[in-house]
């Protein structure tokens, strides 16, 4: 057989079961003599792995019929600002499932048991099911920083930011970061950490029109979200807390939040 030159193309195509057999001894003895391409491989299989475990029986659920929908192009003509073509295209490309719409009374002045629209959810848990896990690298700004981050994410976002004091519910701002939100636009994701390492994630984005609220669980044991649209915010607090503790920390943030739009 004629021996040829491997890519990193062929290290996809080994690990999606793609490589033809008779190629196989020569492939791993070119990772072994290629140590950068060895590594890569190595990365490429646990970052597999952590995908997989993020997401473990969700893959597995049928699709919604909303998505279904979005993929084939059956979505309303009209629709909400922040929901973004970034997402719908996500959507088309991963097909991830998720629904199930919770809903408790949260608790927040107006904000009670709607089965509303919840991309806003949907997007926050995602964030924090990724970024909370990290131990290093959750946030890009640290709360040590935390003047510079409020006034960064203010300035990024294109809305008053101010990083609610969650201590007297037992969490500590980690810090925060920027990701990218519906019609390129931006949102802010600050992190909160209590004194047993458990992890909640404030989402942040502008909406200028929508007024929405309400509960929202991608799957049964997973984080939960405790989400709103009003006063040109839209917001999410996303946890793994008994529904109670969430429901009063979210009350918290809300209360701060909309209280610093005219400090």
């Amino acid at each position: 057989m004629t021996r040829r030159d491997f890519s990193e193309r062929d290290i996809h195509m080994a690990l999606d079961g793609e490589l033809p057999g008779e190629e196989r001894m020569a492939y791993d003895a070119w990772l072994e003599a290629n140590p950068e391409m060895k590594a890569k491989s190595a990365r490429y299989i646990a970052d597999r792995a952590a995908m997989r475990a993020a997401f473990a029986g969700v893959m597995d659920e049928p699709v919604p019929a909303r998505l279904r929908q979005a993929v084939f192009g059956e979505v309303p003509v009209k629709a909400p600002a922040w929901r973004s073509r970034w997402w719908l295209s996500a959507a088309a490309a991963v097909m991830l499932a998720v629904g199930g719409l919770g809903g408790y009374v949260a608790g927040i002045d107006s904000i009670a048991r709607d089965e509303g629209d919840d991309q806003l959810a949907e997007q926050a848990i995602a964030a924090h099911v990724i970024y909370a896990a990290e131990k290093r690298h959750a946030v890009e700004v640290p709360a040590s920083d935390k003047d510079h981050l409020q006034t960064w994410l203010s300035n990024r976002v294109g809305l008053k930011l101010v990083a609610p004091d969650l201590a007297a519910e037992g969490f500590d701002l980690v810090g925060g970061r920027l990701l990218p939100a519906g019609d390129q636009g931006k949102a802010a994701m600050l992190l909160y950490e209590d004194a047993k390492g458990e992890r909640i994630s404030l989402y942040v984005t502008a909406e200028s029109s929508e007024t929405s609220k309400g509960t929202y669980a991608a799957k049964a044991g997973g984080p939960e979200a405790v989400y709103w649209l009003d006063k040109g915010y839209a917001c999410a607090v996303v946890g793994s807390l008994p529904p109670e503790r969430l429901s009063d920390v979210a009350k918290s943030a809300y209360g701060q939040l909309v209280a610093g739009i005219s400090s």
